[in-house]
């Protein structure tokens, strides 16, 4: 897991007007959110955020307004629908050691079986239980030769040491459809004259 340490300013101006400046500035409104403790209003710098919201769930070292240090996860990133620039970013303040439940993807690898069979993502991204400081990047899952009709359930997936599921484990997650096999042109054409 990567950690990024990102020096942030408290945001003293609230609302569109105040929002648009900040973003004119190259730099994201965000707020911080702590256990029992009122919400932290920021402004981040655009570009780092931006280079550290590329790495999923990265732990961000928070230094505010050239204070002390604490560790923070992003808990939801607003985009730009047409230009993707960041807009807004909600951060949850952790603490070493503290227990966090966040989405981790689910990878697939390997050859299904011949015979042209699809592979769904039923959930690409599984919720999980983690330390905030050692949440893994992903999960790793093997469908070689699996054919049509086979399932993978949250339970079958194997997580990394220290990691729970935050699911129930009989959530599906993958699995294996037939191919659907066109009908021949002359096929429908019988059909039309009957």
């Amino acid at each position: 897991m990567s950690e990024v340490k990102i020096h942030a300013e408290t945001r003293r101006e609230f609302g569109k007007g105040a929002a648009r400046r900040i973003r004119r500035e190259n730099k994201v409104p965000g707020v911080v959110y702590e256990h029992g403790l009122e919400p932290l209003h920021l402004t981040l710098p655009g570009h780092e955020l931006l280079l550290a919201l590329r790495t999923p769930n990265v732990l961000i070292d928070l230094v505010v307004d050239g204070e002390g240090s604490q560790l923070a996860i992003p808990k939801a990133v607003q985009r730009d629908a047409i230009k993707g620039h960041l807009e807004h970013v909600d951060l949850l303040m952790v603490k070493r050691g503290e227990r966090v439940t966040v989405e981790i993807h689910v990878h697939a690898e390997g050859e299904l079986a011949p015979g042209g069979n699809l592979l769904e993502h039923v959930i690409p991204t599984l919720p999980v239980e983690a330390e905030a400081t050692n949440i893994p990047d992903g999960v790793t899952v093997s469908v070689e030769g699996l054919e049509a009709g086979a399932t993978i359930l949250a339970k079958d997936l194997v997580l990394p040491a220290g990691t729970k599921l935050a699911v129930d484990e009989d959530t599906l997650v993958l699995q294996v459809l037939a191919a659907q096999a066109e009908e021949a042109a002359g096929d429908e054409d019988e059909g039309a004259e009957a």
